[in-house]
């Protein structure tokens, strides 16, 4: 597995592929939290993480279309199948140099979190001046609990997108489709959720039914993230996020254990 991480991982920077993502990336973040915390002079970043959830439908794509469609298409898959390599070591070696990227600009992007308190801290000593011990006023600037929780949140999010990405990048030779199929699919579930509050002229759901918006919810990776938002870690969403994560990769290794033997 190791191997194979090392191998993908490389080749990010080898090519183009994964300078552009992480150029993209921390530029967009960057952009979002400007206009969403210092234009908008407030402190809140709810709405920049919620708009770098929408991002990531079209970010994370970038990472995962080659990673089995390119092996198909330079006919060099028959070497990973015949190598003496197990198929889950493959899969995961393969997910993980992916998932070290997004974790790695992720982390990188953090950075742009530090003005944001280093001027609550300004603003709170300019509001009572010569106080010894700033901790025991009213607090000024940006949460530090809700904006770990976010990240956490935005990690197993990321996480369960890659994973449906190298599912759908197994399942075909085109990198173009890959991408194309990949960003519909985890569209869906981003916006599924969204679909059960729509409401009419006069209150009532659009969507009737309660079992349709129960399925729907519970589909949504959007409806788990809320409790992350404002700092709560929520056991059930992770055990949620991981789930999904496995049986994406339970299905990727499945199709690679069927081609092997095919």
């Amino acid at each position: 597995m190791f191997a194979i991480y090392k191998k993908e991982l490389r080749s990010y920077f080898i090519g183009a592929t994964g300078y552009v993502y992480t150029g993209i990336f921390l530029a967009l973040s960057a952009l979002l939290l400007c206009y969403t915390t210092l234009q908008a002079k407030t402190y809140k970043t709810s709405e920049y993480f919620t708009l770098m959830i929408f991002a990531l439908v079209i970010l994370l794509p970038l990472l995962t279309m080659r990673l089995f469609a390119e092996e198909r298409k330079t006919r060099t898959e028959q070497l990973l199948l015949t190598a003496p390599l197990t198929i889950t070591g493959m899969v995961l070696g393969k997910y993980f140099a992916a998932f070290t990227i997004f974790l790695g600009t992720i982390l990188f992007s953090c950075i742009n979190f530090f003005p944001l308190f280093a001027i609550g801290r300004e603003e709170l000593r300019a509001a009572y001046p010569g106080a010894k011990d700033l901790s025991r006023y009213p607090h000024i600037g940006p949460v530090a609990g809700q904006i770990f929780g976010s990240l956490i949140g935005l990690l197993l999010i990321g996480a369960t997108f890659l994973a449906v990405g190298l599912f759908i990048s197994a399942l075909t030779e085109s990198q173009l489709s890959a991408a194309v199929t990949t960003i519909a699919t985890i569209l869906v579930m981003v916006t599924s959720g969204l679909l059960t509050q729509i409401t009419d002229s006069e209150g009532q759901y659009l969507i009737n039914s309660y079992a349709v918006r129960f399925v729907l919810n519970w589909f949504s990776v959007l409806s788990r993230y809320s409790a992350f938002s404002y700092g709560y870690f929520d056991f059930a969403a992770l055990v949620y996020y991981l789930s999904i994560t496995a049986v994406f990769l339970f299905l990727t290794v499945r199709v690679y254990d069927k081609r092997r033997w095919a």
